[in-house]
């Protein structure tokens, strides 16, 4: 009965081998699959029988079997590429796309956009992300990343505000406005927006009255204006500049203020032009104009209209934001990668390409944006690498095999004892 048992053992054990081959060579044979994770077969003994019963002690074994395959989820090398929409997570976590079988989780980064303008995996499954408003701010709302409308309207000049030195040492100047170039102390010229993305030259002219006081008067071409006579500027806004003692903008004072473009543009455009934070609304004369004793200048002006414009370029950052720049200089952010976690990755469920998803081992899939609460960061233009260690897995190949071997010879070691009772017999 006992040289019986041997074969079972023997079987048990070239089972068991064939079986941590099988591991083994999956692992090979995913060494260049991106975002693969290997796996480790692990073996138990079987329950053995004891020679005293319930007391325990002096126990034949009773072979071996594959008991689990635990999954490897370590860090993959990332390999740097050359396409904007490739990436890698770097840390814990995993991509969610929208498959056949339900929502699937990835390491593999290799994505695109089909013709839609959906970012999808390399199956066409879609990439789900957080999407931004209407004003390109993220939001946590959890959708396709999608590119929507590559078109963005115009935006209207709305604010104005210039960083500016008007020479104190200025005299005293009486304005024409037929005459504005020859009548002016210093005059500056700023390009807006109508409301129709239309770009105005408007030229700000500055004319000293008094100490310490000047006035501005913001005019057109009236090429540009509407009912205005090519070649003769007309004035659209107008207002008061104060400084103290110390040449620091004390007040600021609006008297007129209506944009009347032309060519479709909509009349009585308001414009707010600041010369920074003044005295008068809590500043402390950092943040604003100054009127010092050298020469009138304008160190930068910035305004916020813009005019309608097209998709010019695509890319991905390190915060896993997709952001579209647009022909007109625009950058609006469009999306946001979605990182799923979970508390054990290794009960995922293998679906195959390159897919797992979630079983009641792994837990349920806390969604978040990358580098938040362990949430791993994202990679741009990276891909992550199989974790399968090639030098390894020889070494796991050759003990396997060293291990069927074995086996192989207890049953024929056995069989040949089987013989030798056969030969007694006869």
């Amino acid at each position: 009965m006992s040289i019986l048992r041997s074969f079972n053992i023997g079987v048990s054990g070239l089972s068991a081998s064939g079986a941590g081959m099988n591991v083994v060579s999956d692992n090979i044979s995913n060494a260049g699959t991106n975002g693969f994770k290997a796996s480790r077969a692990e073996f138990q003994d079987v329950l053995a029988v004891s020679l005293k019963g319930i007391e325990g002690g002096d126990q034949f074994g009773a072979g071996t079997k594959l008991a689990h395959i635990k999954p490897m989820m370590t860090q993959g090398d990332v390999a740097r590429t050359e396409s904007i929409t490739d990436l890698a997570i770097q840390g814990d976590g995993f991509f969610k796309v929208k498959a056949p079988f339900g929502n699937g989780f990835t390491r593999d980064g290799s994505m695109h956009f089909n013709k839609d303008g959906e970012l999808v995996n390399s199956d066409g499954y879609k990439v789900l992300g957080f999407k931004s408003n209407e004003d390109g701010v993220l939001t946590n709302k959890e959708g396709e990343i999608k590119l929507g409308n590559t078109t963005i309207p115009a935006q209207a000049t709305e604010k104005v505000k210039l960083s500016m030195n008007l020479d104190s040492r200025a005299s005293v100047k009486e304005f024409d406005p037929n005459n504005p170039e020859e009548t002016s102390n210093f005059s500056s010229s700023i390009t807006v927006y109508d409301n129709v993305g239309t770009a105005r030259l408007v030229t700000a002219y500055y004319n000293k009255t008094a100490d310490n006081n000047w006035t501005y008067r913001i005019m057109a071409d009236g090429a540009d204006a509407q009912g205005g006579v090519a070649g003769t500027m007309v004035q659209m806004a107008e207002g008061q500049l104060v400084f103290n003692d110390k040449g620091q903008l004390q007040e600021e004072i609006e008297t007129s203020n209506s944009f009347n473009f032309n060519k479709g543009a909509r009349q009585d455009q308001k414009i707010s032009f600041s010369w920074g934070e003044s005295i008068s609304e809590g500043g402390d004369g950092t943040d604003a104009s100054t009127q010092y004793g050298s020469g009138s200048a304008v160190a930068r002006h910035t305004q916020d209209g813009a005019s309608a414009a097209t998709l010019g370029s695509l890319s991905f950052n390190d915060d896993g934001i997709l952001t579209a720049v647009y022909d007109n200089g625009e950058t609006r952010d469009i999306a946001q990668i979605a990182i799923a976690k979970f508390d054990n990755n290794e009960g995922l469920f293998k679906m195959g390409k390159n897919l797992f998803k979630e079983s009641k081992n792994s837990g349920q899939p806390a969604m978040g944006k990358p580098g938040e609460a362990g949430r791993g960061q994202v990679l741009s233009k990276s891909i992550e690498l199989s974790n399968v260690d090639i030098a390894s897995e020889f070494v796991n190949l050759m003990t396997s095999q060293r291990n069927f071997q074995a086996n192989a010879k207890t049953i024929s070691t056995a069989d040949k004892m089987m013989q030798e009772i056969f030969r007694i017999k006869g």
